[in-house]
């Protein structure tokens, strides 16, 4: 199977710390191709979390690829890789 281009703006699957997920944006692509480390931004899951724009965004740097990581969370994964809840 060939590496899956990425590039700054590609939509991810966000896992976050407590294994839930996030509809996120790339902000930074460190690597050519997948699997490789992004940083990332995406709308917050919490309600109280909100600013005169709407709900605030949140950040995350340096996030591996969900093959890189034995953990249930703090990872990335293609749409395809992993069901929205």
């Amino acid at each position: 199977m060939e590496p899956r281009m990425l590039q700054v703006r590609d939509h991810v699957v966000f896992v976050d710390a407590v294994g839930k997920r996030h509809e996120a944006l790339l902000t930074e692509v460190w690597g050519e191709a997948a699997p490789c480390s992004v940083n990332l931004v995406y709308v917050s899951g919490d309600p109280s979390k909100t600013d005169p724009y709407g709900r605030q965004i949140e950040r995350e740097t340096s996030v591996v690829h969900k093959s890189h990581q034995s953990a249930h969370g703090m990872y990335w994964a293609f749409a395809d890789e992993v069901g929205m809840e």
